[in-house]
């Protein structure tokens, strides 16, 4: 069940996609609930997000495990290393996404629960209703900021990582797009 030139395992085949098609709707309602102040989204967003996290990291040591996998085909120098960047942007920024997402939200006194099982206290503030009391306010600050620019930096790899799978497909007809679908290519 390991990885090879002409064909994905299962498992990479399985967390690429779960993981991307997750992180692309995570990054949407992320922006629709702040852009549109959709205050119930919320808590669906930080507990897919915590949940999503278990399957980054196993991502990660899927992938640190089964090494990069052999590219189809031989490509020049300057696509080789901005595939490296692309990947490597993808997998720290999906990595980066939830644990900031969780110490803004911890570290700013709303707590962390997965749909109502909370594994860290909300603090609120008995003066202002709705409000709450942050456990480090510059901290949690730091990450709102961290979460932000992850999601930009997520955003323009997508684009980057689409553009280089559609090029593979329709341009280089080598078959990437079909491993990555699961399938072999000979």
């Amino acid at each position: 069940m390991s990885d090879s030139k002409v064909k994905l395992s299962c498992v990479s085949v399985a967390l690429h996609w779960l993981v991307g098609i997750t992180m692309i709707i995570m990054v949407t309602v992320g922006v629709y609930m702040t852009d549109f102040e959709e205050y119930a989204l919320y808590p669906i967003h930080k507990s897919v997000g915590m949940i999503i996290f278990v399957v980054i990291f196993m991502r990660v040591i899927w992938r640190v495990k089964q090494g990069w996998p052999e590219a189809a085909s031989t490509y020049k120098s300057w696509e080789q290393k901005l595939s490296k960047l692309v990947h490597w942007l993808l997998i720290t920024a999906t990595v980066v996404m939830p644990i900031s997402g969780m110490l803004m939200s911890g570290l700013g006194g709303y707590g962390l629960a997965i749909f109502g099982l909370e594994f860290l206290a909300a603090t609120p503030n008995p003066d202002e209703v709705g409000k709450m009391i942050a456990i480090n306010g510059p901290a949690a600050g730091a990450a709102h900021e961290t979460h932000e620019i992850a999601g930009k930096v997520m955003f323009v790899a997508f684009l980057l990582h689409l553009t280089g799978a559609l090029k593979h497909h329709f341009m280089d007809k080598d078959g990437t797009l079909k491993r990555m679908l699961g399938k072999r290519i000979d």
